[in-house]
């Protein structure tokens, strides 16, 4: 089965592979798949700790792990351990979050949408935040709130704002969520705060349009654990949506009605799925702001690997997402080092392609 097509499966072979049937409880089917997502967890969680682990030993200037936990140096005194815990170690952990949420949020995307080349950024959420994030640099604002600072916390803003713009537009008729009127109001949503953001930095000085195409590539450059540890709770809340709807997601891919039929309250899966992945993306594009492609490209390979029940490519796309994002984030820092490349222009120079050879592969 073409990767393309994998969120467009007929009933009877979504049957065949694996998906949830209202018999399947009593005939004891759920063995084999709970097996797969334990063989499929492991494998992927396994992948993505060594890559955590090894990430922050990587980089222009090498360090000796044994030197970085020596404890009879003074942190002061020892830059291993300056350059391990406040150089690395912080933004592998963002990348490892961010590329979880956006691979999550993707996939959850594709199937409520029935759109195998939805992204995270379709309906409008991450303009929304580049939106906010470029006023509040505009404005040279230094309010903060909590953990927030005023650029994740403006972005967080505009993302909120543009996500009940899409949704409110998507439930005028009936209160019924339309995915078609969801994507268009998207699709616009996202060309006007484009054209407010070009507007805003026509208005900008040369240092604020700076900063803000930066932040616009996308960048992992935190210093700290206090930018992860704001966006944290609001991806953990996402995460806890997600762990119930992969079998809604399941019969949501082949249609409303196909899904209705066999028990979903369509309506409130809908919901909760856009819900939760708009606020995994906000919160990501908080953190690291637009890093594009992470959400078409991991559910896509995933897929490839291990099928199209989403109870197995979910949690799948998430461990994988957070391992490639950190791997890509090791090539910005390395591959023009000392220059590090803003990890947003890493994961489109490897998305790009990819998003093409999905479409040919199609054709």
């Amino acid at each position: 089965m073409s990767a393309i097509d994998s969120t467009r499966v007929p009933p009877t072979r979504q049957a065949s592979e694996g998906l949830p049937r209202a018999s399947d409880a009593s005939r004891g089917v759920h063995r084999p798949i709970r097996t797969r997502l334990a063989l499929t967890v492991a494998g992927f969680g396994a992948v993505t700790i060594v890559t955590c682990l090894l990430a922050p030993l990587v980089g222009s200037t090498s360090i000796s792990l044994s030197r970085v936990f020596d404890r009879s140096i003074p942190f002061a005194d020892n830059v291993d351990a300056q350059i391990f815990f406040i150089a690395r170690m912080p933004r592998v952990l963002a990348g490892a979050v961010t590329g979880a949420a956006l691979a999550a949020a993707g996939v959850v995307f594709q199937a409520m949408l029935r759109n195998p080349l939805a992204t995270p950024f379709t309906l409008g959420v991450s303009a929304g935040a580049s939106l906010g994030a470029m006023t509040a640099i505009v404005l040279g604002t230094a309010i903060s709130i909590g953990p927030f600072s005023v650029v994740p916390l403006a972005s967080l803003i505009g993302a909120a704002v543009a996500a009940g713009i899409v949704y409110r537009l998507a439930t005028l008729r009936d209160h019924a969520m339309s995915t078609t009127v969801l994507l268009l109001a998207g699709v616009t949503l996202n060309a006007f705060f484009s054209a407010l953001i070009l507007f805003l930095q026509y208005l900008s000085n040369f240092a604020q349009v700076y900063r803000a195409m930066r932040w616009v590539m996308g960048d992992l450059d935190v210093g700290s654990f206090q930018p992860i540890l704001a966006a944290l709770p609001l991806i953990a809340i996402a995460f806890v949506l997600f762990a119930v709807l992969p079998s809604s997601l399941n019969l949501l891919s082949v249609g409303a009605d196909a899904a209705a039929a066999r028990g979903v309250d369509t309506a409130k899966a809908q919901r909760v799925a856009f819900v939760s992945a708009s606020l995994a993306t906000a919160a990501a594009v908080s953190l690291a702001g637009p890093i594009g492609f992470i959400g078409i490209v991991v559910p896509h390979f995933v897929r490839l690997l291990v099928g199209v029940d989403h109870r197995v490519v979910l949690p799948a796309s998430a461990l994988f997402g957070a391992a490639f994002l950190v791997l890509c984030d090791v090539g910005s820092r390395t591959l023009l080092a000392p220059l590090e490349v803003p990890v947003g222009v890493i994961t489109a120079l490897l998305g790009g392609p990819f998003f093409l050879w999905l479409l040919i592969r199609r054709g």
